[in-house]
C-alpha cells in the first residue's frame, strides 16, 4: 500500500480517473482521437501536466495553441463515447484498491472528481467499486475547479468531518494544490510510468 501521512484520518477522500481507477491510458486514447478527428495533436506528456482541468479548459487551450475552433460540447461528446467503448479495459489502481479494501465500513469514503458524474459512476460500476464511497462530489456539484479547494471542502462538510481529520488520495499536481489548500494531507498516487506501466499508445 501507499504509505499514509501521520495523522488520525476519520474521512478517505478520493479523485477518480488515475487514482481510483486506472483510466488516464483510456482517456488519453479517447482525447488522443476525439481531437485529433478535427486535426489536433495532444502530446501524451501535454495531457498528463493537464490531468484535473476541466474539459472546457484543455479544448480553449488547444484551440489557442492550435489555431482551431473545436466546439467544446461536440468534442466533449465524442471524447466521452470513445471512452465509454474503452470500459471493459478499465482496471482499479492496485495501491489504492488496497486502502479501500483494507479501510472500507472503518471510515467514510468520498469521491471527489472534476469528471462528470455520469461518467465516474459508470468507471467505479465498472470496476465493482460504487457501493464503497458513502459520497459522490463532481463537475456538477460545485463552481470552482481544483486547484480551487471548494470540492475536496464540500465533501468533508457532507461528511460531517473536519478538514483536518480528512486525506486525499490524488495523482495530479491541481489535486494536490486543492488538498492542500483546504487543509487536508494527502497520498500522491503514481502515474502509470511510474508503476511501470507502459505509456499508452493512442487508438
Amino acid at each position: 500500500m501507499l504509505p499514509l501521512p501521520p495523522g488520525e484520518f476519520r474521512a478517505y477522500l478520493f479523485d477518480c480517473d488515475g487514482t481510483v481507477a486506472d483510466s488516464m491510458p483510456l482517456h488519453y486514447r479517447a482525447w488522443s482521437q476525439a481531437v485529433g478527428e478535427w486535426g489536433c495533436d495532444l502530446p501524451e506528456d501535454l495531457f498528463y501536466a493537464w490531468a484535473g482541468r476541466t474539459v472546457a479548459d484543455v479544448i480553449a487551450d488547444l484551440n489557442t495553441t492550435r489555431g482551431l475552433a473545436m466546439p467544446v460540447a461536440e468534442v466533449d461528446r465524442r471524447r466521452e463515447s470513445l471512452y465509454r467503448e474503452l470500459l471493459p479495459q478499465l482496471t482499479a489502481v492496485p495501491e489504492v484498491l488496497a486502502h479501500i479494501e483494507h479501510a472500507h465500513g472503518r471510515i467514510p469514503f468520498a469521491i471527489v472528481s472534476g469528471g462528470g458524474r455520469d461518467s465516474v459512476a459508470r468507471s467505479l460500476t465498472t470496476l465493482g467499486l460504487l457501493d464503497r464511497f458513502d459520497l459522490m462530489v463532481c463537475a456538477e456539484d460545485y463552481t470552482r475547479a481544483k486547484p480551487d479547494p471548494e470540492a475536496f471542502l464540500l465533501a468533508a462538510r457532507r461528511l460531517g468531518v473536519a478538514p483536518e481529520h480528512c486525506v486525499v488520495f490524488e495523482d495530479a499536481d491541481l489535486g494536490i494544490e486543492a488538498a492542500t489548500a483546504a487543509g487536508m494531507a494527502w497520498v500522491r498516487v503514481p502515474h502509470p510510468w511510474q508503476r511501470g506501466i507502459p505509456a499508452a499508445t493512442p487508438a
